[in-house]
């Protein structure tokens, strides 16, 4: 979904081109969480914590029809962009909105919902409070696939920090990528800040374990 789709304000937001990476590396559908839902790869929870507008949330929810959504977001803004963008994509019946600050909102959602832990978790935009979170989702005990955007080299060490204590091995990609923008009759190329994507846990699906082994 291209940038100028979404209704956007004065709230940051996860880029195109970054989103694309971040929602492809969730592997959504291809894995799993621990939990009751651990034999099963449809009808999956993400979790998106520190959703912005939301634009990760609604793509999340229009690429993957049986996915529900928890967005968690505590600026009021950003909580209305996140209402009307899922709207707008016809998909608000999937995406539920947690107001509220990190991580007592998270805390206070799956104590009062167990029954809605999630398969995936997003974190855009709530790295400091990264240890107290993956501790409240029991990572990595829990199996939960987890995909992380930094771009401040503090809070790359924030969540490094966190993983390390943790003994969790990450795997870590930075995107630089870069727009075109005209010039009188040119086109130059105009970067934008590099984004680290962090990601790590989740289980390989059964079947799609099958099929890339040439046995279904």
């Amino acid at each position: 979904m291209r940038d100028e789709w979404f209704i956007r304000g004065n709230v940051p937001m996860t880029k195109e081109e970054v989103r694309a990476v971040s929602i492809a590396k969730l592997e959504i559908g291809s894995r799993r969480g621990g939990g009751e839902r651990s034999g099963k790869c449809a009808r999956s929870i993400l979790f998106d914590i520190g959703a912005g507008t939301g634009s990760v949330s609604v793509e999340a929810a229009v690429t993957y029809p049986d996915l529900r959504i928890a967005a968690f977001e505590k600026k009021d803004e950003a909580i209305s962009l996140i209402r009307r963008n899922a709207e707008k994509a016809g998909v608000e019946d999937r995406v539920e909105i947690v107001p509220g600050n990190l991580p007592e909102s998270l805390e206070q959602y799956l104590t009062g919902h167990p029954e809605t832990a999630p398969d995936y978790v997003f974190i855009g935009g709530a790295t400091a409070n990264t240890a107290k979170i993956l501790d409240l989702l029991r990572v990595p005990q829990s199996g939960i696939r987890v995909v992380i955007n930094a771009i401040a080299l503090e809070s790359i060490q924030e969540v490094l920090s966190a993983l390390r204590d943790r003994k969790i091995e990450p795997e870590i990609s930075q995107i630089s990528a870069a727009r075109a923008e005209k010039a009188g009759p040119f086109h130059l190329m105009k970067g934008m800040n590099p984004v680290t994507v962090i990601c790590f846990g989740g289980t390989v699906c059964e079947n799609i374990a099958l099929h890339r082994n040439g046995v279904l």
